[in-house]
């Protein structure tokens, strides 16, 4: 998947008004921030909503706690390979919400949907725990509805800001994990395996790779993920932001399997397409508000 150009719509923002009481039940995190504060405030807000850090549905989907918090989206100007789309703008997620440690594998698409988007497609493999791949947005959209009715609570896809909070887990870096040279390391993209993407040439099974300080795995290529926004020129600063409106493209974040450098799967590279589009890299991660 790659970056389309970005029309200079008008956009409109959802925003929480600035006269919105914050949370007090626990303290908001302020990126950056340690792995054991993220834990800790994970642990605090848990603590305050009477719920477990990690929880498992039906289908043996894991979803973590992600606690709010203030940070600072989009990169800097010295971040090498940066878009021009990531200015960098200052955030504020004012509610908890819980997100699938892991992408959504074949197995759990199967069990809601009851179709194969990726079967006899080209650079496939198949298996329960190989991330669902050939997902368009309309169909994220069906997915999680199903899986809310199944479930009887409400699932979502993130929100782009919710996306990179949850991706930074209290870094500030390219990556979560700190330098590129790690990627390999941290994440599936095309130049893992010695620079070229002749080899393994499709998305791998999900959790194989080390989880980031949250615990949320592959959130640095494998599969692109749908985000819930539309893909607009300038990332929108504000609290509890969600874009609706500006341009027919919706956001991908994480880069992929196929992603041919390093740079595509930055915690603030950005990428969309339209709704429709399903590709062999294209996959999701689910959401859940308490």
């Amino acid at each position: 998947v790659w970056i389309f150009p970005l029309l200079l719509s008008a956009l409109s923002v959802r925003s929480a008004s600035a006269a919105e009481t914050l949370p007090t039940e626990a303290p908001l995190l302020v990126l950056p921030f340690t792995m054991s504060q993220a834990k800790s405030g994970q642990e605090a807000w848990a603590k305050s909503l009477a719920k477990p850090v990690l929880e498992k549905n039906a289908l043996g989907m894991e979803l973590v706690l992600i606690p709010p918090g203030q940070f600072t989206m989009g990169s800097p100007p010295t971040e090498n390979d940066r878009d021009d789309n990531e200015a960098q703008v200052p955030v504020t997620l004012t509610k908890a919400f819980w997100l699938s440690t892991t992408e959504v594998t074949q197995s759990q698409w199967t069990q809601v949907m009851g179709t194969t988007p990726w079967r006899g497609k080209d650079y496939v493999t198949e298996g329960p725990d190989y991330a669902a791949s050939y997902v368009s947005w309309n169909e994220a959209q069906e997915f999680i509805r199903k899986l809310s009715v199944r479930e009887g609570v409400t699932y979502r896809l993130p929100t782009e800001a919710e996306w990179e909070w949850s991706c930074r887990a209290g870094t500030s870096s390219s990556w979560n994990f700190g330098e590129q040279d790690h990627l390999a390391k941290f994440g599936w993209y095309g130049g893992a395996n010695g620079g070229s993407v002749e080899l393994e040439q499709y998305a791998h099974p999900v959790g194989q790779k080390p989880a980031n300080p949250f615990g949320l795995y592959d959130m640095h290529g494998n599969v692109w993920e749908w985000c819930e926004d539309v893909l607009i020129a300038k990332l929108p600063g504000a609290i509890n932001p969600q874009v609706r409106t500006g341009t027919p493209y919706r956001v991908l974040r994480g880069g992929s399997w196929s992603s041919e450098i390093p740079s595509e799967a930055r915690s603030a590279n950005r990428s969309g397409f339209t709704p429709d589009s399903r590709f062999n890299d294209t996959g999701v991660r689910v959401s859940r508000t308490p």
